[in-house]
């Protein structure tokens, strides 16, 4: 029956719609392909019109008044594959489209998003790349399907946004971190047959629940009575980031006494990904019941809780590389036997969200919701007092013996790289021994932490003012309180921990973490160094008209927006004493606004142009409004919006055969604010030519300016061909503002701030994977329900992160007398100063899969292999802002293997991932 419908629909044109109406009609009935149940609630929509019906209870449809002249039906409902049918419609006739067999999507393709991402890809918090806006998406775009599944572990960003330029919704609900703007991915890790019912909206499309952002948003469903009745069990093998996961899932579909529920559990765990000693160990419980009082009434409760730990993997220089290999990691070393890495990531967060649903009448419902999030985040790392325990400190590396030319010491460089081939890693034992002998501990063991309390609150209209008409409008507010602090994990032997600045002078009050309570020995499982709270407060309004019409589509959104924070310092610290680090600071406020618009213009039901445009203004995030949190209340110098400005032009292709979107975007980012940390050497204009430092660029302006490209086409009955490709190019447009502060600066002089003025950034590329992208591949799904396909991508154009204090007058400035150096050479700083770029590569992937049906119940598995060829690339990386003027740059690169050389990430080898369920 599926060959016959898909040759009769190859065999016929369709051409452009008339606006002629008559009394024909096209009726149908849609079923699943594998139990041949009838599928309620499928859309069935006369495409480039108005016409639409949803299917009833049995599956039957009935559109009337379809125009005269060639038309396109389409069948579509989430889950499964949609369908094209072009009719001939005659004036006063009925057409019966009989059976409709809807195939469910290959949806296990999701779980590759969630289990491919690295810890670099899931901590944005160690600098590590941010790749994961859209990677949960079930959209039907060819592109963003290629983006999310083949482009995603190579840290490729569509339009080279971030994830916090898109909005995740659960429910409706906001997801997105106030901290950072960013989805906390590991707060539904592990929930994947529940995350399934998802609506897209790409890019600056209009979406029902939320003004959304330039990169679209998406919102998960998980609501009781959205799930179809049945259980399903299953266990994935692989070797990216866990080895193995468990996992089970029920839903009883709306029972006659309008309940509903869905359950979920499952575990993943691992002692090491592909990066040597990356632990996993992760649960995930999900549960869901609804009442459906009546028509109009409905109440929804979601709960779930995946408390998550996982290790983490160390970006490394070419030096270590070479000697290392790839999966190296420096976080980690043997203790009595096993395996114990340093930086250990763990977060508990659990979401319960309440959800009202009320049906006013035919067009218009009003949807209600609230939602709690508490919990933790923590991040591990070791504190010393004395030597680097780091087996990648830079005096225990090879180059180091050698950045001499006149003291070339050879044999130490010797003893250094045999040692290091050999070992290698931390050496738990030896910071033991070294806390026993020195009675208190001098090494030890603790974490980062941030313990959120959120509740949200927000209500979503929608109504459809006419037939052609409809409006949408939501008002969220969201409150944050934000615990920080330091905790002591492990005195690794030691008698305490003496909480001081053991950099400052030891005997000043500077030296003190707390002058409310000096010199406290600290015993595990309590606080030290930092402490403090941020309270934050955000109430958003958006309202959205869309227009629909024969010809074109069309709506115009506005969205305003009412921010603020303020930091509650709980020490002292000695070094900002008074008010400045201890109370409350001044509270910071934005008030926003952003407006969007588009316009579908139908030259047929096939041929589609489709703009949209935005201008959106938006308060910086709380990590870039305070510029070193941890220790005081100084809020960013020249804090500001963030004006983004973004246009996009489609061309649209949809036949029964070819599917294909053309797309030209623009965006220009503007007066966004960046904050790094790092220690540097040759800082001019202190006492002092090192330190540890906070970066504050200000006035940042980027532009992303390419092209998107996606195609797929049915060639027969069984072979799909596809492809894709982004060409992008995404830079720095002006020379931001940049000062650097310290607290080893003298804080009597311009508050421990020193300016540099403009740093020369423009025209340098924005880090963040590769800028170039492209897909070629096939899928082959034979009627007997096994399929397989391949893909060959090619990457291109990925930059390394500039280090900006370089880039300023601090670069040419000798820091003993401020001067520009005598020997400063202009030709050769610039070729210092140009931006490494990646090489090109190519990776190769496989996918397969086969299902079974027994009676009511289905078996079946999912395969994949990435980077068959076991290709060796770079990811992302950075550049160490240690060589900060023009004399240390220049003698460190002159070297043969320089001693503070770039930092990269390595993209994972061969891969594989299997996945075997069962469904009842």
């Amino acid at each position: 029956m599926r060959k016959f419908i898909i040759s009769l629909l190859f065999g016929l044109t369709l051409v452009f719609t008339s606006n002629a109406q008559s009394l024909s009609t096209v009726k149908g009935n849609v079923s699943d392909s594998y139990s041949t149940e009838p599928l309620n609630g499928v859309t069935v929509t006369v495409l480039g019109t108005t016409i639409e019906q949803l299917t009833d209870e049995k599956g039957n449809f009935v559109l009337q008044n379809v125009p005269t002249g060639n038309q396109l039906i389409q069948v579509k409902l989430i889950g499964y594959e949609s369908q094209n049918f072009p009719i001939s419609v005659v004036d006063g006739e009925e057409i019966d489209l009989g059976s409709i067999l809807l195939y469910e999507e290959i949806l296990e393709q999701n779980d590759l998003s969630i289990i491919s991402l690295s810890t670099e890809e899931l901590n944005d918090d160690e600098g590590g790349a941010d790749n994961t806006v859209g990677l949960l998406q079930s959209s039907k775009d060819v592109f963003l399907s290629t983006a999310s599944y083949e482009f995603s572990s190579t840290f490729f960003r569509p339009r080279g946004y971030n994830s916090e330029n898109g909005k995740l919704l659960i429910n409706g609900i906001e997801m997105n971190k106030i901290y950072n703007g960013r989805p906390q991915w590991s707060n539904w890790g592990g929930l994947n047959d529940v995350m399934r019912n998802q609506i897209v909206s790409n890019g600056l499309a209009p979406s029902e629940y939320t003004f959304g952002d330039i990169a679209g948003s998406n919102n998960v469903v998980m609501r009781a009575s959205e799930y179809s009745e049945g259980g399903r069990v299953s266990y994935a093998a692989s070797n990216r980031s866990y080895t193995g996961r468990v996992m089970a899932s029920y839903s009883s579909g709306v029972r006659e006494d309008g309940l509903a529920f869905s359950i979920l559990a499952s575990r993943r765990f691992g002692n090491e990904g592909y990066n040597d000693a990356t632990l996993y160990d992760a649960n995930s419980i999900f549960a869901a019941i609804e009442k459906r009082f009546n028509d109009k009434h409905s109440l929804n409760l979601t709960a779930f809780y995946t408390p998550n730990r996982r290790g983490k993997s160390s970006p490394n220089t070419q030096e270590v590389i070479d000697l290392k290999g790839n999966q190296y990691n420096s976080f980690w070393g043997y203790q009595d036997d096993k395996k114990r890495n340093s930086r250990m990531r763990e977060i508990e967060e659990p979401v319960i969200m309440l959800n009202h649903y009320w049906d006013i009448n035919d067009v218009t419902t009003l949807n209600t919701n609230v939602a709690y999030q508490a919990g933790k985040i923590g991040n591990s790392r070791l504190n010393y007092d004395v030597n680097n325990p780091d087996p990648t400190y830079y005096r225990k590396l090879p180059s180091y013996f050698l950045r001499f030319d006149d003291a070339l010491d050879y044999e130490g460089a010797y003893l250094a790289q045999e040692k290091f081939v050999n070992d290698g890693q931390i050496d738990w034992t030896a910071m033991y021994q070294a806390n026993l002998t020195n009675g208190r501990a001098v090494y030890a063991l603790y974490e980062d932490r941030n313990d959120d309390k959120q509740f949200t609150a927000n209500t979503i209209f929608r109504t459809e003012l006419n037939d052609n008409i409809d409006l949408n409008a939501a008002a969220t507010y969201r409150k944050l309180k934000s615990k920080n602090f330091a905790s002591m994990l492990d005195l690794l032997g030691g008698n305490g921990y003496l909480d001081i600045d053991t950099f400052s002078d030891l005997g000043s009050p500077e030296a003190q973490n707390n002058l409310q309570d000096p010199n406290r020995l600290v015993q595990e499982g309590e606080k030290f160094k930092y402490n403090y709270e941020i309270d934050a407060n955000i109430i958003d309004a958006f309202a959205q008209a869309q227009f629909q019409y024969n010809k074109v589509d069309f709506y115009l959104a506005g969205q305003i927006s009412k921010t603020d924070y303020q930091r509650n310092g709980l020490y002292e610290n000695g070094r900002f004493q008074g008010n400045r680090s201890l109370g409350k600071s001044d509270k910071i406020d934005f008030t926003n606004f952003s407006a969007k618009g588009g316009l579908t213009y139908k030259i047929s039901g096939r041929h589609l142009l489709d703009f949209n445009a935005g201008y959106l203004t938006k308060a910086p995030t709380i990590r870039n409004s305070f510029s070193n949190s941890r220790e005081n209340n100084d809020i960013v110098v020249g804090l500001t919006d963030e004006k983004v400005t973004s246009f996009d032009a489609s061309y649209i292709l949809r036949t029964p055969m070819v599917k294909a979107r053309l797309t030209g975007y623009y965006t220009m980012f503007e007066d966004a604010t960046e904050i790094s940390f790092f220690y540097a050497d040759g800082i001019s204009g202190t006492n002092d030519s090192q330190g540890f430092l906070q970066e504050v660029l200000t006035g940042i302006n980027k532009r992303n300016i390419g092209l998107e490209f996606g195609i797929e086409a049915q060639v027969t009955s069984t072979i799909k061909l596809k492809g894709a490709a982004a060409i992008g190019d995404y830079i720095y447009d002006n020379n931001p503002n940049l000062y650097v502060a310290s607290d080893d600066f003298n804080q009597d002089i311009n508050g421990g701030r020193i300016d540099y003025g403009e740093a020369s950034l423009k025209n340098y590329h924005v880090s963040g994977g590769p800028q170039r992208a492209y897909s070629a591949g096939f899928e082959y799904r034979d009627p007997d329900y096994w399929w397989f396909g391949a893909t060959t991508n090619y990457f291109s154009n990925g930059y390394v992160d500039v280090a900006p204090i370089t880039r300023t007058s601090n670069f040419s400035s000798d820091p003993v007398d401020g001067q520009v150096f005598t020997d400063y050479d202009p030709v050769l700083a610039r070729e210092l100063l140009a931006q490494e770029q990646f090489d090109d590569y190519f990776l190769v992937n496989a996918v397969g899969g086969k299902s079974w049906r027994i009676d009511d119940y289905y078996i079946g598995f999912f395969a994949t292999v990435n980077n068959i060829l076991n290709t060796k690339y770079k990811t992302g990386g950075f550049e160490q802002s240690r060589n900060a003027n023009f004399r240390t740059l220049r003698d460190d690169q002159a070297r043969e293997k320089p001693v503070f050389g770039s930092k990269y990430f390595n993209g994972f080898g061969t891969t594989y991932y299997l996945n075997v369920y069962f469904r009842f």
